[in-house]
This record gives C-alpha cells, structure tokens and sequence, in this order.
C-alpha cells in the first residue's frame, strides 16, 4: 500500500478483502495480540485451513504481516500481526482512486468471499 491516498486498485483490493466476517474477526484479534495460526483458529473458533485462507488474502491485501520463529521446543511457528492502516473513505476519495483504477469494469473479477 502507498504511503498517501492509495491507489483505486489497493483500496478495491483492501474493500474487497475485508468485506469478510472472518478476516474482520482476523484482524480484531491480532490487533489484541500478535498470534500463531493453530492458537489464532482456537480462538476464532474455525480451521486453521479456514485461517490460512483468510490469513493469505489478509497479507496479500497488506493489512497484516507473518514471520516465523522458533519456540523454546524448536518448532517453527508462523506469528501474524496486523499492519497499521488507515483509509478514510468518502465521495471524493473514492473519485480520485476511480482514476487510478486499471480494470475499468471489473470483468472476469469474482465475488472476494
């Protein structure tokens, strides 16, 4: 994500991304506390398969960040947090990323689900 305003392209991708209940849930959690995927999923209540999907879409859109790390036993284990960000959303906004945006109608584009 751009550091100003972004662009039509991030802010779609970011909309679309967190028009989900699970990854707005995603994201309230890690913003409590950095968490692991199989601790994170108990504490969602869904599959870490679930997770990994939403976790996926989630760090593709930028919003949150994973890194692995070692527990004391040796095991790799995969943390995410979230990104800080902010959009601000209004008419004029999403005019200026109307121009920006490259797929003019969103054709062969599916639902982000």
């Amino acid at each position: 994500m751009s550091a100003d305003a972004p662009t039509g392209d991030e802010l779609v991708r970011v909309m679309a991304t967190l028009a989900n209940p699970h990854r707005v849930r995603v994201v309230a959690a890690l913003v409590r506390e950095r968490n692991y995927v199989s601790q994170l999923a108990r504490e969602l209540g869904i599959s870490r398969a679930l997770l990994q999907v939403h976790l996926r879409k989630l760090e593709a859109a930028g919003l949150v960040s994973a890194h692995l790390e070692l527990s004391e036993d040796g095991k790799a284990m995969k943390f995410y947090e979230v990104n800080q960000f902010m959009f601000t959303v209004t008419p004029e906004a999403l005019a200026a990323a109307a121009e920006t945006l490259t797929a003019s109608d969103g054709a062969g584009e599916g639902p982000q689900s």
